[in-house]
């Protein structure tokens, strides 16, 4: 490891044991992990045995392979991946709401503990607000925002255009930001910045479980 990537990654632990405190702070059950191997045994150790688990849109969950983790144990899945139709999809997401675990990243995390998200449909930001039992929460230090507006900014000027990017690669859609990759505040019926979410605290206490991983993770 070069004196570069030594010092990157001293400053990145850190800087996130100090955001797990304020979220302890804030009610959240916080845990620091230094890569995505050590995050998916932390998650899956956060999650009770025979138990309903479902998860939002997310890059990061896909990157460190908990989902096929999943899979190996003994879990009711609730896949919306593996259904046929629109229909079914929408019907495994409703059924997501009233899952045991829910399963999500975040867009972007403050320094003192917020959690901020933007979403399209609104399920994976319900899931995270009321709904299933316990809601784990993964995201690599990149996401770390000094300020609650530096959060807001990176939600909407980078992860909302980058993953509507994703998104163009299988779909036809149309929105300023996929013509520029700025956001062009549209209301463009592909518009996916439709519901904006703010987590400040955490009720009640411990339901929402925040794994950061000391690792460059989704967007």
């Amino acid at each position: 490891m070069s004196v570069k990537e030594d010092s990157i990654n001293k400053r990145s632990e850190l800087a996130a044991i100090q955001v797990v405190k304020n979220l302890q702070s804030r009610n959240f059950e916080a845990f620091y992990c230094k890569t995505g191997r050590e995050a998916v045994e932390k998650a899956i150790s956060l999650i009770p045995e025979g138990a309903s688990v479902t998860w939002g849109g997310s890059v990061t969950i896909q990157e460190i392979g908990l989902i096929d983790e999943l899979y190996k144990k003994n879990f009711n899945v609730v896949d919306r991946d593996k259904t046929k139709t629109v229909e079914e999809r929408w019907e495994i997401m409703r059924q997501g709401l009233l899952c045991d675990t829910y399963l999500a990243s975040t867009n972007a995390i403050t320094e003192d503990g917020i959690l901020v998200n933007i979403d399209a449909n609104g399920n994976r930001v319900a899931a995270m607000t009321f709904g299933p039992k316990n809601v784990i929460v993964i995201a690599g230090v990149n996401k770390i925002c000094k300020t609650l507006e530096d959060a807001r900014s990176r939600a909407r000027n980078y992860a909302a255009p980058i993953n509507i990017f994703r998104l163009a690669a299988t779909a036809d859609i149309k929105t300023p930001c996929v013509t520029t990759g700025i956001c062009g505040n549209c209301k463009s019926p592909d518009c996916i910045c439709c519901y904006f979410v703010e987590t400040r605290m955490c009720r009640p206490a411990k339901r929402i479980k925040v794994i950061l991983v000391g690792e460059s993770l989704g967007f």
